[in-house]
């Protein structure tokens, strides 16, 4: 699953937890998923000039460069569509789940998840095939 680019991950999870990334990580990777780590957004925009994740599992508030300046950035430099972006957050009021929305972002987790729930957002993003049916 690496999206056709040699040496590209399948998803960078980007948050300013260690805790958070080493939990998301255990779950991507249960789900076959090769998964790279950046602390801030700062960070995770250089990932991706390195390596274009299919995904990005996004935290909002981190320090260097926040969830939404990453992900305007990456709008802006890659185009909408690249890479898939999940917002993964505290921020539960609706006007901020609008804000990450119009930003690019595809689908919007709160935190704390879980594997079931991580799976179910990568599904509706189209990353994993449906286990229902």
């Amino acid at each position: 699953m690496n999206g056709g680019r040699e040496g590209a991950a399948d998803c960078l999870v980007v948050d300013d937890s260690r805790v958070v990334r080493k939990a998301a990580r255990r779950i991507l990777e249960h789900l076959n998923f090769a998964v790279r780590e950046a602390a801030d957004g700062a960070e995770a925009l250089a990932a991706c000039r390195e390596a274009m994740p299919r995904v990005v599992l996004l935290d909002w508030n981190m320090p260097v460069m926040d969830g939404i300046s990453f992900l305007r950035a990456a709008r802006a430099e890659f185009g909408p569509d690249r890479p898939v972006v999940v917002l993964c957050t505290t921020e539960a009021a609706l006007e901020r789940i609008v804000e990450a929305l119009d930003a690019g972002a595809q689908e919007y987790i709160m935190k704390p998840f879980d594997a079931a729930l991580l799976q179910d957002k990568f599904v509706q993003v189209g990353l994993l095939p449906d286990q229902a049916a």
